[in-house]
């Protein structure tokens, strides 16, 4: 969909933009540094650029570190895979009070091979060219570089375009190893209530709309933060 499209969408009219969305009295959340690594659902393409991560930094007042490309995948080699970009989108990025990843839809689509979780957990001992090689690789580096709590979150996708269930079955493995949150918005039945409810919400299947981030996403993205933090 081209660009002057999603901008028509009626969920991406201007009373629905991060410039006209009010500020919130502060929270725990305020003043947190926090990093997201992602694909479109993190940079919000389908909401021109404005995602969840743009309408908690208008709102509660958080400073992100953001590294999103859409398309991308988890697992490598490619430079602008989300392993790769962790390496060097942050590296001048010394400190963070917490971490988010989007468990992407796109590393099924792309033939990326799942993987197997191994025993290990110093950085440098993961397959990063597999899915869970490079979420195990993530949670290592972010833990050893940051101490900083992890939360990983699902996407909406149709379930008859991917095989993204069975990838949130491995992050559910996952978590037992390495103890991060996870915010699982692909489950989530009051998000596809109110998805279904609003149709404006979304621009397809997987993408919301600048009104779907701010009145659905974001409000789950702070709470699950907030708790993630306490």
């Amino acid at each position: 969909m081209i660009i002057l499209e999603i901008a028509n969408l009626p969920g991406n009219a201007a009373k629905y933009s991060v410039a006209q969305t009010p500020r919130h009295a502060a929270t725990q959340l305020t003043g947190k540094k926090i990093g997201f690594l992602g694909s479109s659902i993190t940079i919000g393409a389908g909401s021109l650029n404005e995602s969840f991560v743009d309408f908690l930094t208008a709102e509660v007042g958080i400073i992100p570190a953001e590294s999103a490309i859409s398309g991308t995948t988890l697992a490598g080699p490619a430079s602008d895979s989300y392993i790769e970009r962790l390496h060097s989108d942050f590296k001048n990025v010394t400190s963070l009070d917490a971490f988010v990843c989007q468990l992407s839809t796109n590393d099924d689509r792309q033939g990326k091979a799942v993987g197997q979780i191994t025993d290990a957990f110093d950085s440098g001992s993961f397959d990063t060219t597999t899915t869970t090689g490079a979420l195990e690789e993530i949670c290592a580096e972010v833990t050893a570089r940051y101490h900083c709590p992890i939360l990983c979150y699902t996407c909406l996708r149709d379930p008859q375009e991917t095989d993204y269930a069975a990838l949130i079955q491995q992050l559910y493995r996952l978590q037992a190893k390495w103890h991060f949150q996870i915010l699982d918005l692909w489950a989530d039945e009051q998000v596809k209530q109110a998805t279904a409810a609003q149709p404006m919400a979304m621009m397809d299947d997987a993408h919301p709309t600048r009104f779907g981030y701010r009145e659905i996403w974001t409000p789950r993205f702070e709470a699950a933060l907030t708790a993630l933090m306490s």
